[in-house]
């Protein structure tokens, strides 16, 4: 009987975890470490942020769940992976063994690499429902005392997806508050230009992105570094595109959601043939890290190197499909190391996102995600908003059932037109 361990319980964990329990059945022990017992849907944090959703929403309990499909929990979450010893220190002092082990523990925030930003300084943020909460408030104060507004993604970020989002989600809310008019709004970003997304774009994301923000009255900077975060401005350098100084900004500010870099967790970061120099996990085409072979990773925490140079840093996100195809690939191959044999299976990395501007949105999706391509498609329009609140309440009802449907085909796909995508590549024997 094996040991299977998941660390995380974010949107790669928990399906990793249901996926696992489906194949491996009865057979064999399946657990996940994670720091906490609920589960947060973090797309819908932008709604959070600004009064649209709630926490209880948006969350689900895990124990009930989990102790449904056998699957044990250990919510005191990791203080340090051993993969040496095959072991992982919990954060009181215990310890759970494994002869596999997913790490799916997603990123740590670095808000910390840059002066003044993040919930603790002077920015805000959608990246953890208790962050959006803390929006809220900010939110609040901004409907009562209207000023300036920044959006956007700092230097490093690979996560721009919901920067867009909550430009134009805050844009809805402000509408409908009346005060629109009083609170002038600019988009940040590390960009090279609008609708890169850290994918060189999907389709005309970079025109579909542009008139939405002309249409808002939102004006932007690409190329963007954010030096330091003040209580009332931002300090931002502007690069060109041979990496030299094209200007400096001094943007005045009442509110400003700016995403972050990511890194690997502290749990993981530093160990060696496991992580790179960000602490993020080193995995081959089968979703196995080549030093040490029982351990797999899908996910934000997953290694992928940049598209190519940019002037400022820029990441590749990792979407929910894509990662959704890394977790049915490491499935199919954990089972098939119990059953004796080598892994043999790939996630596509195909990538579909829904992005929801309040009463609109834009959609895209890229067959590969990385290019080139076979599909490079992207689209606006309110089906984007419809579509994006129907994935929200299967999904959450997915994970409170304890299923592990690919959720995207049943319905994202469905609304896209799109037939089918394969889930995973299988080598010929």
């Amino acid at each position: 009987m094996a040991e299977i361990v998941v660390l995380g319980a974010g949107l790669g964990g928990t399906i990793m975890a249901y996926e696992l329990a489906d194949r491996l059945g009865q057979n064999h022990n399946i657990s996940v470490v994670n720091q906490g017992s609920k589960y947060q849907f973090v797309p819908s944090n932008p709604w959070v942020a600004v009064g649209w959703r709630t926490e209880e929403a948006t969350s689900v309990d895990l124990v009930p769940v989990f102790a449904k499909r056998g699957i044990t929990l250990h919510s005191q979450g990791a203080r340090r992976l051993d993969p040496v010893a095959k072991q992982i220190e919990l954060m009181d002092g215990g310890t759970v063994r494994y002869d596999y082990l997913v790490i799916a523990t997603g990123p740590e925030l670095a808000f910390d690499e840059i002066e003044g930003f993040g919930p603790e300084g002077n920015t805000q943020s959608v990246c953890h429902v208790s962050h959006a909460l803390q929006a809220k408030e900010a939110f609040d104060r901004l409907l009562a005392n209207p000023g300036p507004v920044v959006i956007g993604a700092v230097q490093g970020a690979s996560c721009f997806g919901p920067a867009y989002e909550f430009t134009f989600i805050l844009d809805k809310a402000l509408r409908d508050a009346k005060v629109r008019d009083r609170v002038p709004m600019t988009f940040v970003t590390s960009e090279p230009y609008i609708g890169h997304l850290g994918l060189d774009g999907v389709g005309d994301t970079k025109g579909l992105l542009e008139s939405e923000l002309r249409q808002h009255h939102i004006k932007w900077i690409c190329n963007a570094k954010l030096d330091r975060a003040e209580a009332d401005k931002l300090h931002v350098t502007e690069l060109a595109e041979d990496g030299s100084v094209k200007k400096t900004h001094e943007i005045p500010q009442s509110f400003t959601m700016m995403l972050p870099a990511f890194r690997g967790v502290e749990a993981v970061r530093g160990i060696e043939g496991l992580t790179n120099p960000r602490g993020f996990i080193l995995v081959d085409k089968h979703q196995r890290n080549p030093t040490f072979p029982e351990v797999f990773s899908v996910g934000v925490c997953v290694a992928i190197p940049p598209m190519g140079p940019t002037p400022v840093p820029v990441g590749v996100p990792k979407t929910g499909f894509m990662i959704e195809s890394m977790v049915t690939a490491t499935t199919h191959n954990i089972a098939r190391l119990i059953e004796g044999q080598e892994p043999n299976a790939e996630g596509t990395w195909n990538a579909v996102c829904l992005a929801d501007f309040g009463d609109g949105g834009v959609a895209f999706v890229a067959q590969p995600q990385i290019p080139p391509r076979n599909v490079n498609w992207s689209s606006s329009g309110k089906w984007v908003h419809a579509a994006k609140i129907g994935f929200e309440k299967y999904f959450l009802h997915k994970v409170r059932t304890g299923k592990a449907e690919s959720f995207y085909e049943k319905l994202a796909l469905h609304v896209l037109g799109i037939q089918k995508l394969k889930e995973i590549s299988v080598d010929p024997e």
